[in-house]
């Protein structure tokens, strides 16, 4: 004799007609990405620890040699070369960890953009969920939900990593400042917020075109557009300091500014480039009076302009993502209903 019982609420809960249960198709079906995006950025932490680790033991082993950089006696060769060995390959791993993390998001995008969302739509496995009493708003959603919060998990860690590893500076080799691209792409909240319009690129381009290949290209051109449109503007996110000082009165450049321009001021306020004078057989400031100038200017953004300038360009992106994925869900609905 057969029996009706209620079914479980888990099971009810975890169905595919759900967020839940979709949410919990998608880590399913794209688990081995997944593992893989894990793994690359567990080999990128324990690359930079573990470097920064192993030059601070070489570091400590020729403190204690009685060597010295500045002045190299008989018998220091070999040691004052693994040192600087040692420093320049931290610099040059730091610069390459900068530069892959700026590239993150366009892989991130290239990702959503390809496998993720053009390949279902191109090859038609999506008819399986939409089958399964999912509608089109809420299968995407899942596929958001999902890569957005793995992204920001992943770009977080790496972010911390990243800053912390660059704290570690090799002064021997190279000292970037704050502003530098390699830099200020790793640090505060803006590489999160590349990472996120990343995904929302990717989303849009792999709704819009529909194919895996052509998705992925479109996403990572038009990340690679942005991201040079913010490098070439980004000074101009703040109000940017002038001062105005005379000729060899003993001006003191701002510490750990980022200088935009500089050059020379006439009586008339008109600006002069710096190198003005630099081809004239005059003294600089008999050149400078043939040309009505005895005072020079500097455009900067100080050391407190950091957060600021983060804050702007962050809020810019993320309202950039908020209407690609707004686009995607409208261009989608629009196609499928």
């Amino acid at each position: 004799m057969s029996t009706l019982t209620r079914p479980k609420t888990d099971t009810v809960a975890t169905t595919p007609g759900t967020l839940r249960g979709s949410v919990r198709v998608v880590l399913r079906v794209h688990r081995r990405a997944f593992r893989i995006m894990g793994a690359v950025v567990l080999l990128g932490v324990l690359w930079m620890v573990g470097l920064s680790l192993w030059t601070d033991r070489l570091a400590e082993q020729f403190a204690t040699s009685g060597c010295s950089v500045e002045n190299t006696v008989i018998g220091c060769g070999s040691a004052v070369r693994d040192h600087l060995d040692a420093q320049m390959r931290l610099s040059d791993t730091q610069i390459w960890a900068g530069l892959l993390m700026m590239a993150l998001p366009a892989l991130v995008g290239a990702f959503v953009a390809g496998p993720a969302i053009a390949r279902e739509l191109e090859i038609g496995t999506f008819r399986l969920s939409w089958s399964q009493s999912v509608s089109p708003a809420r299968w995407l959603a899942a596929k958001l939900l999902v890569l957005a919060v793995l992204t920001v998990a992943a770009t977080s860690v790496l972010a911390s990593v990243c800053a912390w590893f660059w704290s570690r500076n090799a002064d021997a080799y190279y000292s970037d400042g704050w502003f530098e691209r390699s830099v200020y792409g790793t640090r505060g909240t803006v590489p999160l917020s590349y990472a996120l319009l990343g995904l929302a690129l990717g989303t849009l381009a792999g709704v819009l075109v529909r194919r895996t290949v052509a998705a992925m290209a479109a996403t990572v051109v038009t990340y690679g557009l942005v991201l040079v449109a913010f490098n070439t503007v980004r000074d101009s996110l703040w109000p940017i300091r002038t001062d105005v000082f005379a000729v060899g009165g003993g001006y003191e450049f701002p510490k750990d500014s980022w200088q935009v321009a500089q050059g020379y001021v006439t009586s008339t306020g008109e600006r002069l480039p710096v190198e003005i004078c630099l081809s004239s057989e005059k003294d600089l400031v008999d050149c400078l009076a043939t040309h009505d100038s005895s005072q020079r200017y500097l455009d900067y953004h100080p050391a407190s302009h950091y957060w600021p300038l983060q804050l702007v360009e962050t809020g810019i992106l993320l309202a950039l993502a908020a209407l690609a994925v707004f686009a995607a869900f409208r261009v989608l609905r629009r196609l499928h209903g």
